[in-house]
């Protein structure tokens, strides 16, 4: 007997093979989704429509009038205000009948581990490479599934990692996929761009693959990616391997990115006592630049000498990820340089004029 607290979801609940048991399992589900933006906030509003019992959102940014394009929860009356904090108040509002918990931490290797032990299954819709990695070790050492989702410009992509497969041996994870990457080479959707709508749609990807693992129906992207082509609407799946070929024992622990804001870099600049550095390409700086030696990121190995030596130097990109990247680089080789990232990037800089 469907129950009253069931009718908003008699829709699904028609669909074969669908019914009150299958909801039921979805009421008792407990979800973690880990980036409150582009692709979370379409992730976490369809896991909040169909029913996820208890829903958690983890995000220690705040709202940005340049995210508002693809981040669609939010309002420009929400700029400044914490994501996490904002999207939970919302998601609750449109499903008083689910548990929202809002989680306004930056994550790290002391506290990712308790962070995701409550929740059956992680949804990562984060946008930088650490963090990344982080929750995939984690969920490896936690043996819980985590639901990948990536997007840059036209290109997005979706996968399902640390499954038991019928042989009880966990699938393949995001390091049988990238064992390591130079993320301060890659641009970000600030620096690179992205299409809004394939946010959108990789959201929606990834809250289908928590849906169809809580309730034990469809065929997952377990051991394969899906990669779409927003500008051809063409998508292939791309196959990694029946089961993880990795040997994850621990965290690599969290490097804390040394940082300046505006007004101390420009208190700094006046006084003569930092040096910039342009970590971005020919062609930003050729657009616009707000002075300093210019070396593009992939160049730093090759400056090192200057970079550890002399004045403290102050990197800075279009967002500050991208010199974070780079002065995280640094750091883990001369923990003793005195290097930062303009907090904010050139966004920031100009914003504070």
């Amino acid at each position: 007997m469907i129950t009253e607290d069931f009718t908003r979801y008699s829709c699904q609940m028609a669909l074969p093979g669908f019914g009150e048991a299958t909801q039921e399992l979805l009421q008792k589900a407990r979800v973690l989704v880990v980036g409150a933006g582009g692709l979370g906030c379409p992730a976490a509003q369809y896991l909040a429509g169909v029913g996820v019992g208890t829903l958690g959102i983890a995000d220690y940014d705040a709202v940005s009038l340049t995210n508002l394009h693809r981040q669609i929860l939010y309002t420009p009356a929400d700029a400044g205000l914490k994501k996490a904090v904002i999207a939970a108040d919302i998601l609750q509002k449109q499903n008083p009948g689910i548990k929202l918990i809002a989680h306004d931490i930056k994550i790290t290797s002391d506290n990712v581990m308790d962070l995701i032990a409550p929740y059956d299954i992680v949804v990562d819709c984060t946008d930088n490479f650490e963090t990344r990695y982080l929750l995939n070790d984690a969920c490896v050492l936690s043996d819980k599934p985590i639901v990948y989702g990536a997007i840059y410009q036209f290109e997005g992509q979706v996968a399902i990692w640390n499954v038991r497969n019928s042989c009880g041996v966990p699938s393949s994870n995001y390091r049988d996929l990238f064992p390591q990457v130079n993320a301060a080479q890659i641009p970000n959707c600030a620096e690179g761009g992205v299409i809004p709508t394939l946010a959108g749609i990789i959201g929606c990807m990834q809250a289908n693959e928590v849906i169809k693992y809580i309730t034990k129906a469809g065929d997952l992207l377990a051991g394969r990616v899906l990669i779409f082509d927003a500008h051809s609407m063409q998508s292939r799946i791309i196959k990694i391997g029946y089961a993880s070929k990795t040997n994850i024992t621990g965290l690599t622990g969290t490097i804390i990115i040394p940082t300046m804001s505006v007004i101390e870099v420009r208190r700094g600049l006046l006084d003569d006592t930092i040096e910039l550095v342009d970590v971005r390409t020919d062609q930003e700086r050729d657009v616009i630049d707000i002075g300093g030696i210019h070396m593009e990121a992939d160049e730093v190995e090759d400056n090192r000498d200057y970079l550890t030596s002399g004045k403290p130097k102050v990197l800075y990109c279009s967002s500050g990820k991208r010199s974070g990247e780079v002065v995280k680089a640094i750091k883990q080789k001369f923990p003793d340089a005195k290097i930062y990232s303009l907090e904010g990037g050139l966004q920031n800089w100009f914003l504070n004029q």
